[in-house]
């Protein structure tokens, strides 16, 4: 089998760290890496993978870093983001940039025959059809980061479409599962990230707290295994240990556990089809005393509900509800709005919002850019 040997785009994320970390562990290659704003962690990963290119989105940050280690290429912006997607010595590219900025140089990737380990929703979510058209036309494979879809993915395997009548993904609930529908106006943003069981960023948590996260990910579910919407389903599981379920058409139920911990799927995406030995430690069975699972209640997360209709409504929808939630969240973080305005005002947005049915990636970004415009004026 060709040895694997990867890129990272956003590699100073969580997602890119844990990324990193596998990477080592299993002694894969690193040849490219592509950052933000974490300069220095960024110089720290150089020194430790020595990859033949390096980008920052940053143009002057690039430079800057260019004089500073002279011995590795270092690009700027977009274009030097696209060219780490397009490593020729890659054949693996591990798309980890949070939001709209991930989507552009996935689609190069691709094009440049990449396999893609994809972190990041916002590629699926608003610019799914698109994403999986070019994949499909270069012979690309497409494998899922996100805990609930590698949990999917990994519990197709040997079935096929029609053996499949559910899947079901799994939501911690977030913090507030459990607050009666009229105590939600009083939330504030320091309890919303105080997430029971994932460690993530701050934008991430607070959209698991509203569920959309969950929206999104039924979305993503959608584009990339290719089943009726009204076959996604969504419980609540606290424990986060069932990372998402199969339910077959003669009844079984096929479930993908394992601690709370995104270097499972991520060592997954970078070793399929083969399995390897982890560096974490065995599942800790005397501390696990219940798996617990409850319904959604109906009207207290309106944000799932919205990214369901948005999917069903198609094209653009679901772009334009990423990228005003985007805004919203922000402005929650801020104070600037309430935690139930966040669902609210998207609601009201959306029943504005006239959708585009032309999935080119000009047309994604004019609504991802009207959207995030609309949303701060609300």
């Amino acid at each position: 089998m060709m040895q694997k040997k990867i890129t990272v785009l956003g590699s100073t994320g969580s997602i890119g760290e844990q990324t990193l970390r596998v990477a080592k562990h299993l002694q894969i290659p690193v040849v490219a890496l592509a950052a933000g704003r974490n300069i220095e962690r960024l110089e720290q990963q150089i020194a430790e993978f020595q990859p033949s290119l390096v980008a920052v989105y940053d143009s002057k940050e690039a430079l800057r870093l260019q004089k500073k280690i002279p011995s590795i290429e270092v690009v700027g912006g977009e274009e030097g983001v696209i060219a780490v997607a397009e490593h020729p010595e890659a054949n693996l590219v591990m798309s980890a940039i949070t939001g709209s900025a991930g989507i552009a140089p996935t689609l190069a990737a691709i094009q440049s025959g990449k396999t893609i380990a994809l972190a990041n929703k916002e590629v699926l979510v608003a610019a799914g059809e698109l994403i999986l058209q070019k994949a499909k036309e270069k012979g690309v494979d497409v494998l899922p980061v996100d805990s609930e879809h590698s949990a999917l993915f990994q519990c197709l395997a040997g079935l096929s479409k029609k053996d499949v009548r559910r899947m079901i993904l799994t939501a911690s609930g977030g913090p507030f599962f459990r607050y009666p529908l009229d105590s939600l106006k009083a939330i504030t943003s320091e309890s919303a990230l105080a997430h029971p069981t994932w460690k993530m960023g701050p934008k991430v948590t607070i959209d698991s707290s509203t569920l959309m996260n969950k929206g999104l990910e039924v979305i993503e579910a959608y584009h990339l295994f290719q089943i009726p919407l009204n076959a996604i389903e969504v419980v609540i599981h606290p424990q986060s240990i069932v990372h998402s379920m199969v339910e077959t058409v003669d009844g079984s139920i096929l479930a993908q556990m394992s601690e709370p911990n995104m270097m499972f799927p991520i060592q997954y995406a970078l070793t399929y089809p083969e399995r390897k030995t982890t560096c974490l430690s065995p599942f800790p069975w005397d501390k696990m005393q219940t798996l617990e699972f409850f319904p959604l209640e109906k009207g207290k997360f309106r944000c799932l509900e919205l990214a369901y209709a948005a999917l069903k409504a198609g094209g653009t929808v679901p772009c334009y509800l990423n990228a005003a939630n985007e805004v919203l969240v922000s402005r929650f973080l801020k104070k600037e709005i309430g935690w139930i305005d966040i669902g609210q005002k998207l609601e009201t947005l959306l029943a504005r919002y006239v959708p585009d049915h032309s999935m080119t990636l000009e047309a994604i970004y004019a609504v991802d850019a009207k959207a995030r415009d609309d949303a701060k004026q609300i």
